[in-house]
């Protein structure tokens, strides 16, 4: 259901902007601690604040761990990290039941809980683990909560999965099953630093040692910053374009009176996004409008989120490959053939932020 305006109050400057100050200071922290990955640190809070789960996918050595530690000291959450191997076992990451026997000499089946109880848990390097161990992510990635011995548990709340994996080793790897990916609000790329940031990190981190946050959030500030997100608009229009684009992903569309699939959608997409994409895009598409300092969801904010919440959701087909077509380009031409307010506008225009408040 989309937000109505006329019916939800919106945000008053004077309540939106503590939350904007707050999100201000968190994101410098986070560039003090990563230099030069400005735009991934907004991504990834992002997505905190959307409550949803990232993969962050980049060479060994680029500030993946560090990003996601640092996260959890300053928002004063419980973090946990397991190292994803190939002879990881469900109960490594869910915990287990085990005979225990107490001081009264009665002996009884405890439940021990895994890592997983947290409410940050590091998935470094989750490709590396078996079929057999992703399938026991997936109940708690969606429903935050996990079964063991026929006993459901909820999981702490908030709960985030932000998990890590190496583009370029594939001995020892397991591609993650398509229900796992689907799960992630994003896949963002962690890019190499250029020059002059790696000459900053010669210059200012001695043997690699990270810089400690200056600031932290506290459980109320966090319960705040969701709170606002809650009343973050999402005008009918800019929610009819996610459905559009969502809609567009899938070649089979093509079919249907009133389709707008695009060509490169029709000749490199095998599978679109699902549901969950649309629904992932409107939620981080209103985080990113709070980070802006706005009370109302922009076509701009979609297009911003866009690439990182369909990338690992389109399945390209072989010519793809052979082209060298990625999901970026076609996520990329795919918002370049939407109109966002349906007017049918020339190629290249775009409809100003204005027009969807």
């Amino acid at each position: 259901m989309t937000d109505n305006p006329s019916t939800l109050r919106l945000l008053q400057p004077q309540e939106l902007q503590p939350a904007v100050d707050l999100t201000t200071r968190i994101l410098a922290d986070l560039d003090a601690v990563l230099l030069g990955q400005q735009e991934l640190h907004r991504l990834v809070l992002a997505g905190v604040l959307s409550r949803g789960h990232i993969l962050l996918e980049g060479m060994p050595g680029v500030g993946k761990t560090v990003l996601i530690k640092t996260l959890g000291q300053i928002m004063s959450l419980s973090f946990n990290r397991v190292q994803f191997t190939p002879d990881l076992m469900p109960s490594d990451i869910l915990g287990t039941t085990i005979l225990q026997q107490s001081g009264d000499g009665q002996r009884r089946m405890v439940f021990q809980p895994g890592p997983i109880f947290t409410n940050i848990l590091l998935a470094d390097e989750i490709n590396r683990a078996s079929p057999k161990t992703q399938a026991a992510m997936l109940e708690a990635m969606q429903e935050r909560r996990v079964t063991v011995g026929g006993e459901t548990r909820p999981l702490s709340d908030p709960f985030f999965v932000l998990a890590s994996q190496n583009p370029i080793d594939l001995e020892g790897t397991y591609p993650l099953p398509e229900a796992q990916v689907d799960r992630f609000l994003f896949k963002l790329h962690v890019q190499q630093p250029d020059v002059d940031v790696l000459e900053t990190i010669l210059d200012t981190r001695r043997r690699g040692e990270a810089v400690t946050p200056q600031s932290f959030v506290s459980e109320e500030q966090l319960r705040g910053l969701f709170g606002v997100m809650e009343r973050i608009v999402l005008p009918s229009p800019v929610a009819r374009y996610i459905a559009r684009l969502v809609a567009a992903s899938h070649p089979s569309g093509a079919e249907q009176p009133g389709a707008e699939v695009p060509d490169v959608v029709k000749q490199y997409v095998t599978h679109g996004a699902s549901p969950r994409a649309a629904i992932a895009m409107a939620e981080s598409a209103r985080a990113v409008a709070l980070l802006a300092g706005r009370p109302t969801v922009g076509f701009e904010d979609v297009d911003t989120v866009a690439p990182h919440v369909l990338n690992h959701r389109l399945i390209l087909s072989y010519p793809a490959r052979f082209d060298k077509v990625t999901a970026h380009d076609v996520v990329r031409g795919l918002i370049d053939a939407i109109d966002e307010a349906e007017l049918n506008l020339p190629a290249g225009m775009r409809v100003e932020q204005g027009a969807a408040e």
